[in-house]
């Protein structure tokens, strides 16, 4: 229940544990947690190196910002812009209920996992999602080298402003609005926005199964 209770520490593990107090782990090289429910995770886990994260369970928001070179698998996280900053990161089998995940993000690759929330990954660099399903108003914009391999869209409108994107979608998409380049595969687009005074059309090739 200890506020801030674990800074500046190196090589440690925490196990079937729940943990009440925010602010948490900060600073940290060399982290693992599994089967860790943080209760209240209002900024935590912030500038930590070298983490594993497996069965984890967190409420709060500013989770996990500006960390680096993280293992995930299994995080259920209800919280609003989580892993703001964070370099080398790969994650499984979660799910996250977060307005505004991954941004000023770098090597982020997501697998097998469900993002609801407005405004993903806005900022980023080599965002990579295979396998997942994503829900975002406006989601997926002024990313540098965006890949999706075999993922759904749902709900998303506004998607992939100012993006270098190479999408597989495997559903329709509400609307896509001025990618920067690249190739946009999806069932269908309901609305589709290219301003050509914003954008070179030609740079971006847009195929729809349906």
């Amino acid at each position: 229940m200890g506020r801030a209770g674990v800074w500046y520490t190196n090589d440690i593990n925490v196990e079937d544990t729940i943990i009440e107090a925010p602010k948490n782990f900060r600073r940290c090289n060399r982290l693992g947690l599994k089967n860790v429910e943080f209760v209240n995770a209002e900024e935590t886990l912030w500038s930590c190196d070298n983490v594993t994260m497996t069965n984890v369970v967190a409420k709060g928001n500013y989770f996990a910002m500006n960390s680096n070179d993280m293992k995930i698998d299994g995080l259920k996280l209800v919280g609003n812009y989580p892993f703001d900053g964070s370099k080398n990161l790969e994650m499984r089998n979660s799910r996250l209920m977060s307005k505004d995940a991954f941004w000023n993000a770098e090597n982020i690759t997501v697998y097998d996992s469900y993002i609801s929330g407005e405004y993903l990954g806005w900022n980023s660099k080599n965002l990579t999602f295979i396998n997942c399903t994503i829900e975002s108003l406006q989601g997926l914009c002024y990313i540098d080298n965006l890949v999706m391999k075999n993922c759904k869209l749902i709900n998303t409108t506004l998607a992939f402003e100012y993006s270098t994107v190479d999408a597989d979608i495997t559903s329709r998409v509400d609307s896509v609005l001025n990618p920067t380049s690249g190739t946009i595969t999806a069932d269908s687009i309901d609305k589709l926005i290219i301003e050509k005074d914003k954008v070179d059309p030609s740079l971006t090739k847009i195929v729809c199964r349906n």
